[in-house]
């Protein structure tokens, strides 16, 4: 026997959970909304830099090599001719498009691209 009585075990026979399984569960889905809350802005806020970004240096990089071209477009391509990422195309004046340069899984101007001109 202890000396403490708030250390004994007592055996009240009760088996029952806590709380039961509708709080319970209620307690997750408030969780689950609370991470959400807290991670979808920074996932909506990357992906939006990241477009602009690559519009951005897509433009650049159409300015430098084809001066001529209609317009960009730049997309992220997971199976892409430059690989996994960002791919850089320019368009010329009908609308066909021609792939010009990979910019990363995190865009930037690529590197052969120096200050307008092609390295």
């Amino acid at each position: 026997m202890t000396n403490y009585p708030e250390l004994a075990i007592h055996d009240d026979d009760d088996s029952r959970p806590l709380h039961g399984n509708r709080r319970r569960r209620l307690t997750q889905i408030v969780v689950l909304l609370c991470v959400l809350g807290l991670v979808l802005p920074t996932i909506l806020t990357t992906v939006g830099v990241s477009t602009a970004t690559a519009d951005r240096a897509c433009q650049v990089t159409v300015a430098t090599l084809v001066p001529d071209a209609g317009g960009s477009r730049s997309g992220f391509e997971l199976f892409g001719e430059g690989g996994p990422g960002w791919q850089c195309y320019s368009l010329n004046q009908s609308g066909a498009e021609r792939h010009l340069a990979p910019l990363g899984f995190l865009p930037g101007v690529p590197s052969g691209i120096v200050r307008g001109q092609q390295s």
